[in-house]
């Protein structure tokens, strides 16, 4: 699964607030809101997201092993 971890904790590094993201960096409160809750985002968004705060993609987001694997027979 895709989480969005690595994306709070580079807000919160660098003093980033949700008010900033819409109104400074022009993020939009919807995909924040995709953000939140590790929702699938298009990588033309995630592109979007590092170009706006000059990050790369782990900064952004990073892979989970599911807990529950519902191909095990």
């Amino acid at each position: 699964m895709i989480s969005y971890k690595p994306f709070w904790k580079y807000l919160k590094e660098r003093n980033i607030s949700t008010y900033m993201l819409i109104y400074t960096y022009g993020i939009n409160s919807y995909t924040i809101d995709r953000l939140r809750h590790d929702k699938p985002l298009k990588t033309s968004t995630i592109d979007n997201i590092c170009n706006r705060l000059h990050c790369d993609i782990p900064d952004v987001m990073m892979h989970e092993e599911d807990l529950y694997d519902e191909y095990t027979p």
